[in-house]
Formats: C-alpha cells, sequence, structure tokens
C-alpha cells in the first residue's frame, strides 16, 4: 500500500487532488472521507516513515499544520510552550468542538511493514502505539466537518489540537494547564487497538520522572575504598522500591529502567541514572506511592554515600467517562462498522498470529463492533494525557482494529501492521466516527448540555485542576 500510494503520487498530483463536495448529510461526508483516502493514507504513512519521538516530531507536525493550513484551517503553531503542538481552528461561535490528534512515536521498536521481526534499516523508533494513523485520522474527520460546515452554513467552531509526546511526556497536560480547553464545550479522540469499540472505561493515572544519583570515581579494583557507586545508589533505590511493592494497593504499577549505568566495569560510576514510572487508577494513590519512591531514593543515597536529585518528567490523570457521549459515539461507529480483511490482509494477519500465539488468529472480531456495555468499566492497563484533557471538559474516544486482533500495544507487531492497509482501514474507521460525532454534537444542543452537565457531576462542583507535573515546563528533552 505504501509502494502504490507513492506510485499514484508520481504519475501526477491530480490523481489524488482532493474534490470539491456538498457537504450537507452524514451520508455525503461519509462518501468524502472515502473519495479522499488516500491522501489521509499518504499523510500516515509519511509519519510512519518518520517515527519522530515526543517532542522531536518536526516533521510530523509539520506535515498536519501543512494539510490543514491548505484546507482552511487556521494554524497556530508551537503553542503551550511545546515547540511541535499546535491548533487549527475553523469557524467561530459555539459550540466548540475540539478534536485531537497525536503523532510521536517510541524509541527502540523500529519495525518493517512485514509479518516477521525485522527492524528498519536507519531507524531508532517506531509507531508502536499507532499515533500516525491517530493524527492522520483526525485531520481528515476534522477537514470533512469543516466542510459541512461550510455547505451547510453551521455555526460553532472547530478546533483540531495537534499534541506532541503523549508517550511519557504528558503534553496535553501543558495544553490544559495553559487553559487551551477552557472554552472547549467537547473533545473527541480516538486510539490504534485490536477491536472497534467505545468503552465507558477510566485509564491509570501515572506520574514518571529520572532520578540522577552522583557519587566518586575510582579504580574499582585498585582503589576502590576512594570511590562512591552511583549505580550502586540506583540499585539500592531499585531494591528499596522492589520491597515497597508489597505495601501499595494491588492495582498499583511500578516499573524502571536503568538509563545509564556506568561507562566501565573497572571504573566505579560517579553517575548513574534510573527511569521510573508509577501508575495506579487512582491519582491520589500516585501521588501518595511516588513520594515513598522519592524516600527510597533518598534512603539509597544515604546509605551508599552519593547524592541523588530527580526530575519529574511526566504525570497525567485518570480519564473521566462521560456516558452520554460514549452512547452518541457508539451509535455511529455501529454505523460505520469494522475493519473487513481481504485475503492478502488474511494471509498477512495469519502470520502475525503465528509471532504472537503459535498459530492463525480470529480476524472475523476486527470486523465487528463490540457492544457497548457501561458495566464493564475499567481502569484498563495503559495511561494517557487525555486523561487531564477530560477533566478539563467532556470527553469522549474509541479504538479502531488498526492491529491484528491481540495484538498488544507497543510491539513489534503493532508496528509492522500499522504500516499496512489493515491499519490505514482502521484509521478511516475511526476518522468516519468523529466525523459524524462532531456533526451530532454540532446539531444536537441537547446532546451538548446532556455532556456537560453529566461532567460536572461526575468530576465534582468544586473540583480544581493541578496538573502532577507541577508547574515545570514541558520536558522538551525527555526522549534525548
Amino acid at each position: 500500500m505504501k509502494q502504490l500510494i507513492r506510485t499514484l503520487l508520481a504519475l501526477g498530483p491530480g490523481l489524488l487532488a482532493l474534490p470539491a463536495f456538498a457537504l450537507t448529510s452524514k451520508a455525503d461526508v461519509l462518501a468524502a472521507i472515502d473519495s479522499r483516502r488516500a491522501t489521509y493514507e499518504k499523510l500516515a504513512l509519511d509519519i510512519w516513515d518518520y517515527a519522530e519521538v515526543g517532542y522531536q516530531e518536526v516533521k510530523s507536525s509539520a506535515a498536519l499544520q501543512e494539510r490543514l493550513r491548505q484546507e482552511g484551517f487556521a494554524v497556530e503553531a508551537g503553542i503551550a510552550g511545546m515547540p511541535t503542538a499546535f491548533s487549527a481552528t475553523y469557524g467561530s461561535g459555539s459550540p466548540v468542538i475540539a478534536i485531537l490528534g497525536e503523532f510521536d512515536a517510541l524509541p527502540g521498536v523500529a519495525q518493517e511493514a512485514v509479518p516477521e521481526k525485522k527492524e528498519r534499516a536507519g531507524a531508532t523508533a517506531g509507531h508502536a502505539c499507532g499515533h500516525h494513523l491517530f493524527g492522520a485520522g483526525s485531520a481528515a474527520a476534522a477537514v470533512a466537518v469543516k466542510e459541512w460546515m461550510e455547505a451547510t452554513g453551521r455555526k460553532g467552531t472547530l478546533r483540531f489540537y495537534g499534541t506532541p509526546a503523549e508517550e511519557g511526556g504528558s503534553g496535553k497536560v501543558y495544553f490544559v494547564r495553559a487553559g487551551f480547553f477552557n472554552d472547549v464545550d467537547v473533545v473527541l479522540h480516538w486510539h490504534a487497538g485490536d477491536r472497534n469499540a467505545v468503552r465507558l472505561s477510566s485509564s491509570l493515572a501515572n506520574k514518571s520522572g529520572k532520578f540522577r544519583f552522583r557519587g566518586v570515581a575510582a579504580h574499582a579494583a585498585a582503589s576502590p575504598d576512594r570511590g562512591r557507586s552511583a549505580l550502586d545508589g540506583v540499585e539500592g533505590m531499585n531494591h528499596l522500591v522492589n520491597l515497597l511493592r508489597e505495601h501499595v494497593p494491588d492495582s498499583t504499577r511500578i516499573h524502571y529502567v536503568i538509563t545509564r549505568g556506568g561507562e566501565a566495569p573497572n571504573v566505579v560510576p560517579a553517575f548513574a541514572e534510573v527511569y521510573y514510572y508509577v501508575r495506579s487508577p487512582s491519582r491520589e494513590v500516585v501521588q501518595d506511592v511516588w513520594a515513598r519512591v522519592e524516600k527510597a531514593a533518598q534512603g539509597a543515597a544515604l546509605g551508599t554515600g552519593t547524592t541523588v536529585d530527580w526530575e519529574v518528567t511526566g504525570g497525567v490523570y485518570e480519564l473521566l467517562p462521560n456516558e452520554t457521549l460514549a452512547r452518541a459515539m457508539h451509535a455511529n461507529l455501529l454505523a460505520v462498522g469494522g475493519v473487513p480483511y481481504t485475503e492478502a490482509e488474511k494471509e498477512f494477519a495469519a502470520k502475525i498470529g503465528r509471532t504472537l500465539f503459535g498459530q492463525p488468529v480470529a480476524v472475523e472480531t476486527a470486523a465487528t463492533v463490540l457492544p457497548f456495555d457501561p458495566k464493564s468499566a475499567s481502569s484498563g492497563g495503559g495511561s494517557t494525557d487525555v486523561g487531564d484533557v477530560s477533566w478539563a471538559a467532556p470527553t469522549v474516544g474509541l479504538n479502531a482494529a488498526t492491529w491484528v486482533p491481540g495484538t498488544p500495544a507497543h510491539s513489534w507487531q503493532a508496528v509492522a501492521t500499522g504500516g499496512t492497509t489493515i491499519g490505514l482501514k482502521g484509521m478511516i474507521v475511526a476518522s468516519k466516527t468523529i466525523a459524524l460525532t462532531a456533526i451530532d454534537l454540532f446539531t444536537t444542543p441537547e446532546l451538548v448540555a446532556t455532556a456537560k452537565a453529566e461532567f460536572v457531576e461526575r468530576r465534582g462542583r468544586d473540583f480544581k485542576y493541578t496538573a502532577l507535573v507541577g508547574d515545570r515546563a514541558p520536558p522538551l528533552d525527555y526522549r534525548d
């Protein structure tokens, strides 16, 4: 598919020119998205190729900005203290409907778009969470809704937020903290996944940061008594935190990687660094456990004769669900339908399935939409900075089947499938669902009013937002 799109482009720009439509109905909007899918498929695959990590998504952000600018949106770049963040706006007045778009990749999962593990030459990162599809698919939806607004004379404001560094950089937190959602009535988003669903679920709140130990270098054999190992400080901290695991709520997750451990075994390390995440369904628990992790770091430094300081690099709230919006979006997802596979895609999926489970997987589930069940709400297993957005304005999202069923996020299999027609088909499902839901919001004031009332009830009237990252500036170098 990637090569086919590039071949079409080489034959002439007219083949991918965006035709003009008088979009006066939902059917017109769906037809417009279908007719222009090659443009947004190419955009998604370009971003897949760029595979830029958080706060370094220069080409990815620029590509999305240019597409939206060409379609008549007013684009403002470099907002909320982030060079790759942007807003794209059309219209004025109420309601204000915002659509989110992500575009950052993950380090260490470079992969070709093939069903066996094959590292992509010259790449150090990959779209293992499907954010290349997220940004491009959301842009396609925004453009279709904008043209519908033009054709129908519908009043209101449509806003696209290009949000960098979701993967650990908490990019949307800085949007919220700077007030970019203060006037927004409803926020729409989606995410890559292995199924099509709208869930009334939350996520895990998360706080992350880097602990840096400093000691004294010395010859590890000739004068070890003169040294104080920063790596000992890291290992001491890790041991204390692993003991802590017994004494935290069952749903708490603590992860770490040693990012610097020294340069040579015969040199006592003068510097070492460990990168920590703490997660829980409750941000209050996250804050409590994080404070205890900080104490573990201080204790380890005291016991090893080193010093320690730390930098909080990320922190996100749990998602605040909204049943009113979820039911409306689910109805539109049902109308759009799932992702049917061609024979070639079934063959690809069978090979991916063997790498995951030792046997092919049932791909039929990709063509279906999961039932909406408000009683099945859970906190899931991941975290997202959409959580902070959901406490600033009523928010709803969906998952689309951009991966082979059973594929875990952050895997090479997710990178591979996201670069194929399977991923691109799922992106179009999400784009259509978001567009239809936005139209409902612009045409049904009572839907917006009911969603906002539920939002206030769930959030609490006395809620006051305080970012888990505190008042720090965006950590633009956290991937360095």
